[in-house]
């Protein structure tokens, strides 16, 4: 499924009750089944199924605003441009590559692939080797995921913007935070949705 091991249980969850009741479950329903310690881990990991595109949260202040998304949509391809550190900063190559994603994640023409390489991201689930699905634009709220440009190297980190600073933010409590002057920062895009099973639509990735 691309999903985690307890994601996927959170999923099959909210996927039996909904199919039972006729309704989504409430966060403290999952979080008492699931034996969670807390409401925000819930969140948590249904904020990351969301971000794999098999649940959406339309409204995030309602107990039971879920709404689970057919795992049997149309695909269609977006541009692979390579590989982005979730670690030090390096490279992202631009290559005459495509990969099939679900309709869900296509966007208006804006969005592409890059891969992630490095563990600097793990605390919120983005692993070594998995495809991040970017929409471009030249912004970022704080606490987004972006891909970001530090001196004409990239790097996915968390953004926070501080007066003329800006903090890229790793989420592995091992590692620190890349922080620079504003001007030295460009943001790339802001990630929307995550892959770990794929298929690519051209030549393997070396």
């Amino acid at each position: 499924m691309g999903l985690t091991q307890a994601q996927e249980r959170v999923y099959r969850f909210v996927r039996a009750y909904i199919d039972q009741h006729g309704y989504a479950p409430s966060y403290e329903e999952i979080r008492s089944n699931l034996g969670f310690k807390s409401l925000n881990a819930v969140f948590k990991h249904l904020k990351q199924i969301e971000e794999r595109g098999y649940l959406r949260i339309p409204w995030k202040n309602k107990k039971r605003a879920l709404e689970l998304v057919s795992l049997h949509t149309e695909s269609g391809s977006i541009p692979f441009l390579g590989v982005v550190a979730a670690g030090t900063p390096i490279e992202a190559v631009e290559v005459p590559e495509s990969i099939e994603v679900p309709e869900n994640f296509l966007g208006d023409g804006s969005n592409f692939a890059l891969r992630v390489k490095g563990d600097s991201m793990i605390d919120e689930g983005i692993r070594d080797g998995d495809i991040l699905i970017i929409t471009k634009q030249p912004h970022a709220e704080n606490g987004q995921t972006v891909v970001a440009l530090v001196n004409g190297e990239s790097t996915v980190k968390k953004f926070y913007h501080y007066g003329e600073e800006i903090e890229l933010r790793p989420a592995n409590e091992t590692m620190k935070p890349i922080r620079v002057a504003a001007d030295e920062v460009e943001v790339v895009g802001v990630a929307m949705g995550l892959l770990r099973n794929y298929r690519q639509r051209s030549r393997s990735i070396k």
